[in-house]
């Protein structure tokens, strides 16, 4: 019975139980959850009759189905592939910012008169534009690997963890470009472009960090075997 007094709906519960089981895009995962409650619903009618209640009619559309623990492991498995591509696009969209960083960095490195900020830029600027080089090469070919190769070939296992761990580093390397560009501020005359540079750095952080936490929590719920293409 409902909280008012209504008998519960099966498909209610059923659905309920995947979607507090299941993490990934909020899109991916709703338009999984619509398609579930749809093939119950339709399902459920199938069995409707004259003398077959609603009821009787969810009840057997959810024993068709099956427990919904069984189903959790496929569906997380599909929103992992889904979380990773997502992931990998929001670091493909970062790691050219990191480079734009590292040219700044490099020009701030070399128009300050104080020695110590230009050599701490330059090193600084070495690692960013590695950072970038490994993040943008990773994220494209998760973006091959889950995308139209994902057909023809099995996504590798570990990919997921791959990208997530992409983004994290991704994610502190927009950080310390963040803390680069401010500092560089305090010594610049061109700080307007500086402290412009560096709240975009701190947004993309936001963003790679957001999504790399998400794809760290899928990663780690599932292992993810064979490949599905998640557009």
């Amino acid at each position: 019975m409902t909280a008012a007094g209504r008998p519960a709906d099966p498909i209610d519960d059923y659905v309920g139980t995947l979607t507090a089981a299941l993490h990934g895009p909020v899109r991916a995962k709703a338009r999984m959850i619509e398609e579930i409650r749809g093939g119950l619903v339709d399902t459920a009618a199938a069995h409707q009759g004259d003398e077959v209640s609603y009821a009787s009619a969810a009840r057997a559309a959810v024993r068709e189905f099956g427990p919904a623990e069984e189903l959790v492991p496929s569906c997380q498995r599909e929103l992992t592939i889904a979380q990773a591509r997502h992931t990998a696009r929001v670091v493909a969209l970062a790691a050219p910012f990191l480079g734009a960083c590292w040219y700044l960095a490099r020009t701030a490195g070399h128009a300050q008169a104080a020695g110590e900020w230009s050599r701490t830029a330059q090193l600084l600027a070495v690692h960013l534009a590695g950072v970038a080089t490994v993040a943008a090469l990773l994220a494209a070919v998760a973006l091959a690997a889950t995308g139209h190769l994902a057909r023809r070939l099995p996504t590798p296992q570990g990919l997921p963890r791959a990208v997530a761990w992409a983004g994290t580093t991704t994610s502190i390397a927009m950080a310390v470009a963040t803390l680069m560009l401010a500092g560089a501020c305090l010594l610049a005359t061109d700080w307007p472009l500086l402290a412009f540079a560096g709240v975009l750095a701190a947004v993309s952080h936001a963003a790679v960090a957001g999504a790399a936490r998400a794809c760290r929590r899928c990663a780690g719920l599932v292992p993810v075997e064979g490949g599905t293409s998640t557009g």
